[in-house]
């Protein structure tokens, strides 16, 4: 049976559209507000969890007060990002955020910083997302937790597929698993709250509370906050694609935002406080939603029914990378700071590139950490906060430069939003830095370095390719008179792929030269009895190849006297080479003329030529 590539991508991912058709294929509110947001809501799914997992060590019973007040300043926090992201969103509809907010008010190695910091928030969230999401399946199917990362592996890998089939269609797909949560959620939290304080419920923690009272301290209600701070990842997303949405975009990127602060604020809040009336203790094979919810519903089908939602919504969390990192790469690859493929839009018009980097970036951190949640939220949060920094100070500047009317209430909310941020990222950087933070702070410098060699690299190959009117000039005068075109055509064995080319080199040149790399004499006496028996006409010329390199020997023919062409002349190989139809079918034979060609290529006094040979295998 012969496997079609095309009609399997057809399958997966649909049809090619049009250009024309991206319009189209952009976000609405309704739909835009799961998909951009699903990272930010999907967080309070464990951001409180990871407050206790702090707090409850130290502190026991008293960790259920001090989380409520971690709670309300990261709160406060996200309020004063989404009004700063307004802002951002009318100064910069071009989408980009972080990036271009500071590239063009603080400088492009700001800019570079921004970025790197956004892509590694990116990978982090999709390996983060689907390990949470995994964690929730094993919560409720303890069974399953030997193959915590082969669930995990399979989910990315799903995400990946729905991606690639589009933005509309993936909107549809994975956005109302996404209104499904935040149904279930606040159902979950009104009868919660209506359990305990209208109906009398006790409440009976499913594990021990550590018997334990110790006293607060700034430093370890920092660290809580700061681990916390993991539901305001996702955040800056709406802004980084703003041109996703359909237009007006501003207007429509302005009120999924507001949409998503008044949802965080609800069920982030919602659950901290449940945490505290049901006594929830974080525990690593059973999530805190999972245990108010066993509670709340008393173990019933809706247990079961919110984990699954859990699971799913964690996943979908994915979705906030996928939508934003293809679209920094694009911007970036523009700027030559990232390799020009990102640029690059699919069949379906996504930036199919950077949607499957991402995906397998992910999958790699996920196989390291082994889908553990709390290695990988050691790397989180600090890299968004450095974007997050950069891009509020990138717009205070910008608001005290250009000093357009109500410049100072903007460069206010700007300024209070850089220095929080700021302080922000401090706090988590020194309270994480043994739990992994200090490898995001490596990785930032060695990402930047690679983006301005990507950079060098690009403008050196503009320079050296570019053509002033002087050298066109010259061109036009240059004389073929007494140019001669020579052309090799290597040969390992006398077979019709050979044939066709030596029948193309005839077409192009009369001074031909068959050539043979002898790596067995059996092999090599063979062909010279049938070459001779066959008495084509041209000479065949024999290098032997003690070490047994194909290439080697070519290119010293090329360059040595025995060969006639000279500096000025045109040199052309032709290589045959016998393309098979079924798609495994190149594994099972030599490259020998790819790796030829790829050798060659850098030799400037040679032209390579390809000629295929069909094998049908049907």
């Amino acid at each position: 049976m012969n496997l079609n590539l095309g009609n399997v991508s057809n399958a997966l991912i649909g049809r090619s559209l049009k250009t024309e058709e991206l319009k189209g294929e952009k976000f609405n509110v309704f739909w835009g507000l799961p998909i951009m947001s699903s990272d930010a809501i999907s967080s309070v799914a464990y951001a409180g969890e990871e407050i206790l997992l702090i707090l409850m060590p130290v502190m026991g019973l008293l960790s259920y007060r001090y989380m409520l007040y971690a709670s309300l300043c990261i709160i406060f926090l996200l309020f004063m990002l989404i009004f700063s992201y307004r802002q951002t969103i009318d100064a910069y509809p071009g989408g980009g955020g972080s990036y271009i907010v500071a590239t063009d008010n603080l400088g492009t190695t700001a800019g570079l910083v921004a970025g790197a910091s956004l892509i590694i928030d990116y990978i982090l969230t999709v390996a983060v997302s689907a390990s949470a999401g995994t964690a929730a399946i094993t919560s409720a199917i303890p069974s399953l937790l030997p193959h915590t990362v082969t669930i995990t592996l399979v989910l990315i890998t799903i995400l990946v597929i729905g991606n690639l089939k589009g933005i509309r269609e993936s909107s549809k797909v994975f956005g109302v698993p996404t209104y499904v949560f935040i149904f279930l959620i606040l159902v979950m939290l009104i009868w919660g709250i209506i359990k305990i304080n209208f109906m009398g419920y006790v409440p009976k923690s499913n594990y021990k509370i550590p018997d334990v009272s110790g006293t607060i301290t700034i430093f370890l209600f920092l660290k809580a906050f700061a681990a916390g701070c993991t539901a305001l990842t996702g955040v800056e997303a709406v802004s980084n694609g703003v041109p996703n949405f359909r237009e007006p975009s501003q207007k429509n990127a302005k009120i999924v935002l507001m949409l998503l602060a008044f949802i965080v604020l609800l069920m982030f809040g919602g659950i901290s406080y449940l945490a505290t009336l049901y006594h929830a203790v974080p525990n690593s094979n059973v999530t805190v939603v999972a245990q108010i919810s066993w509670q709340v519903f008393n173990g019933g089908i809706l247990f079961y029914i919110i984990q699954a939602a859990t699971a799913i919504i964690l996943v979908m969390a994915c979705n906030t990378a996928f939508a934003g990192l293809p679209l920094l790469l694009a911007l970036m690859a523009k700027d030559g700071y990232a390799p020009r493929q990102f640029a690059k839009r699919g069949k379906r018009l996504n930036y199919s590139n950077g949607i499957i980097m991402l995906g397998l970036l992910a999958a790699i951190l996920v196989i390291i950490f082994k889908g553990d949640t709390h290695y990988l939220l050691g790397l989180y949060a600090v890299g968004v906060f450095i974007s997050f920094t950069l891009s509020q100070c990138g717009m205070f500047k910008r608001w005290t430069k250009i000093k357009i009317n109500g410049w100072k209430h903007k460069a206010f909310i700007n300024g209070l939003g850089g220095l929080l941020t700021f302080v922000t990222t401090i706090i988590i950087g020194v309270t994480r830095f043994t739990r992994g933070a200090w490898v995001v702070l490596i990785l930032i410098p060695i990402i930047v370095y690679t983006m301005e060699k990507i950079k060098r690299h690009y403008l050196k190959v503009a320079q050296q390719l570019r053509l002033s009117m002087d050298e066109l000039r010259k061109y036009e005068k240059v004389s073929f008179e007494g140019q001669k075109r020579y052309v090799i055509v290597p040969i390992d064995t006398l077979n019709k792929s050979f044939l066709k080319a030596l029948n193309y080199a005839r077409t192009i040149s009369e001074n031909i030269i068959i050539f043979h790399v002898s790596v067995d004499d059996e092999v090599t006496n063979k062909l010279l009895k049938k070459w001779n028996e066959y008495n084509i006409g041209i000479p065949i010329i024999v290098k032997k190849s003690p070490y047994r390199s194909i290439i080697k020997p070519l290119a010293k023919f090329i360059d040595s006297e025995e060969y006639a062409a000279g500096p000025n002349d045109t040199i052309t190989v032709v290589l045959p080479q016998f393309v098979v139809t079924k798609w495994w079918g190149n594994i099972l034979h030599n490259q020998t003329a790819l790796l030829i060609k790829t050798i060659l290529l850098k030799r400037r006094n040679i032209a390579i030529v390809t000629v295929p040979y069909i094998i049908d295998e049907n």
